[in-house]
């Protein structure tokens, strides 16, 4: 699983004052500790960002590219502020995301096409609320193929979340063990080698304390490894769970195992 941190959210205070004052250092320093610990890609979510759109996401892209020489995925709700984040990276970077919700089809899935980039497409509804079962996910997911491969999208640039659900929902458990089906279950589906993202933070939503969280995300984690999920979104400076990252691959890898 590659890990992208999912540390720099503008809903975090000192980085919605660092955005707001255009004031690089705090994310800076963020970026450089995420890498530092082990992060292989940035998401950088941006919120809707209803003022500056255009300026502020660029400020946050080039402060990130100046400090990490990592893949950047562009987390936003505003398709302005999208469309100036991918003109400043300087790499391929990833869009977070698509659905099938009718807004996204005509406003992010033609950035995808005129920028070349890989794509996140979330297996929801067209309403945009989350499929009850494995089988919506499925639908969801032969249904956004088909829209990128008549946007003339193709597969190796698709990344598939299958969103996963807060635990403290009434129906969190079953959700879940849904998510890790269609992970093992896309590839025959699509008929292709698919990528996956997991988004770990979700589960946890709402937990009343850090140990929780931690408790339960370390659980999932290993059964998200196990079904084969490629990426996985991620507090990146818990290390812990970069500790249960490693030995899962560990486990998984096709090498010999050995103790040292």
């Amino acid at each position: 699983m590659i890990v992208v941190a999912d540390n720099l959210r503008i809903t975090r205070p000192f980085i919605g004052r660092a955005v707001e004052q255009l004031d690089p250092a705090p994310v800076r320093e963020l970026a450089i500790r995420c890498r530092d610990a082990g992060a292989e890609a940035i998401d950088i979510n941006s919120g809707p960002l209803s003022r500056k759109p255009a300026e502020r996401m660029t400020f946050l892209v080039d402060t990130v590219q100046a400090a990490v020489d990592l893949p950047l995925v562009l987390d936003t709700t505003n398709p302005d502020a999208m469309a100036a984040g991918l003109t400043a990276c300087r790499r391929r970077p990833v869009i977070n995301g698509l659905s099938l919700e009718k807004d996204k089809l005509a406003r992010i899935l033609p950035l995808a096409t005129r920028y070349d980039c890989d794509l996140i497409a979330y297996l929801l509804r067209p309403d945009g609320h989350v499929p009850p079962d494995a089988a919506g996910r499925m639908e969801s997911a032969i249904a956004l193929f088909d829209k990128c491969q008549q946007a003339g999208i193709t597969p190796d640039r698709l990344i598939f979340d299958p969103v996963v659900a807060p635990l403290a929902w009434q129906d969190g458990n079953r959700q879940n063990m849904a998510v890790l089906d269609v992970i093992r279950s896309l590839p025959d589906l699509l008929g292709f080698p698919v990528r996956t993202i997991a988004g770990l933070s979700n589960l946890t939503t709402g937990a009343p304390g850090s140990d929780l969280r931690r408790r339960y995300q370390s659980a999932f984690l290993p059964m998200l490894a196990a079904a084969g999920t490629t990426m996985i979104l991620m507090n990146a400076l818990d290390p812990s769970l970069l500790t249960a990252v490693g030995d899962c691959r560990r486990i998984c890898a096709d090498t010999v195992f050995t103790w040292q």
